[in-house]
């Protein structure tokens, strides 16, 4: 078992001891006996793992995890190196937890492997976050980190239970994709998460594709026009399928809407930088003026962003489409 990592409270002093080990150490350098020479370098070890985890006050973490995360909150959006974390956590270990800061504490801390993910499964977001530290997302290394967002989210361990629960039932993956999106509605969630429940690295994008894309489920991305998400989060806006013929609207057309729009509601100007607890208006969706039984084409000249309470007043009748302008009914 290693022994306990005890921060140094005098460095100059503990250097001086290092340089003293080593020194020893050169001495042995013509020894035949191997284990000798390995055995002189463990109290040296053990003084620069207690030199690195003193960088960090303890009035500010007293725990390895505690180190990393202040660590990289200290340098955010910035490539970090794992040796780096190695040294000013103290130990060994030091990949589970990040690991734990992640799954298990809500921080959304990106290894290599994650942006290789995110780079088949979300290509723009990905360039994006590799825009930001003016690297290629697909030639990050698995043993480097960035944390994404500085801010914590605190339901992590609450879903972490409830990813284990759904991971466990027979069900086919895009069931549990879908039972744990609706069980989420309106909270983000991290690609991390959908790739953990499905179990399967490389099915979870399709099926989320196919959630939204052929059964018409609302899960937003950043891509789909959701700023406000994280990068690489995904969001199921409403626990509501959209209409069949909703369902077809391709990326690019409903992109271009929404760029076109402005991102608002066309009829009152809401978009989601306006977004309180207490305001009905939640999401924007997109609607046909020329609607699809009447030959209305998923096309972006037909369609419109639209809030989702207006939405529903021009389902019930209530809002009208003149041709020119909008028209309230009764």
């Amino acid at each position: 078992m290693a022994k306990r990592v005890i921060p140094s409270t005098d460095n100059q002093n503990d250097v001086e001891k290092l340089k003293g080990l080593l020194d020893d150490f050169l001495k042995l350098q013509h020894d035949p006996d191997l284990r000798v020479k390995v055995r002189s370098l463990i109290p040296a070890m053990q003084g620069l793992r207690n030199l690195g985890c003193s960088l960090i006050p303890a009035q500010l973490a007293d725990s390895a995890r505690e180190r990393i995360i202040v660590y990289l909150q200290r340098y955010p959006m910035t490539l970090i190196d794992g040796d780096e974390l190695l040294i000013v956590s103290g130990i060994g270990e030091w990949a589970r937890r990040v690991r734990e800061l992640r799954v298990q504490f809500g921080w959304l801390i990106c290894s290599g492997v994650t942006f290789k993910e995110m780079v088949d499964a979300d290509p723009e977001s990905a360039a994006e976050i590799g825009g930001g530290l003016g690297v290629n997302p697909a030639q990050i290394r698995p043993d480097q980190y960035v944390l994404v967002s500085t801010t914590q989210d605190r339901d992590a361990a609450h879903r972490w239970n409830m990813l284990n629960t759904i991971r466990r039932k027979p069900l086919g993956v895009k069931a549990k994709l879908l039972e744990y999106f609706r069980a989420n509605v309106g909270k983000p969630v991290s690609l991390e998460e959908l790739k953990y429940l499905a179990g399967k690295a490389n099915e979870w994008p399709r099926r989320v594709r196919e959630l939204r894309t052929e059964e018409g489920w609302p899960i937003s991305t950043r891509m789909q026009g959701r700023e406000d998400l994280p990068v690489g989060s995904y969001v199921l806006d409403e626990d509501k399928q959209a209409p069949e013929h909703d369902r077809k609207i391709p990326d690019d057309v409903r992109v271009s809407v929404l760029e076109r729009d402005k991102f608002s509601c066309v009829v009152c100007g809401w978009n989601r930088a306006m977004l309180t607890p207490d305001d009905p208006r939640k999401f924007l969706e997109l609607h046909h003026l020329i609607e699809h039984k009447a030959k209305g084409g998923n096309t972006v000249e037909n369609l419109v962003t639209i809030c989702n309470v207006h939405h529903d007043q021009v389902h019930a009748g209530r809002l009208l489409w003149d041709g020119q302008s909008w028209v309230r009914s009764g």
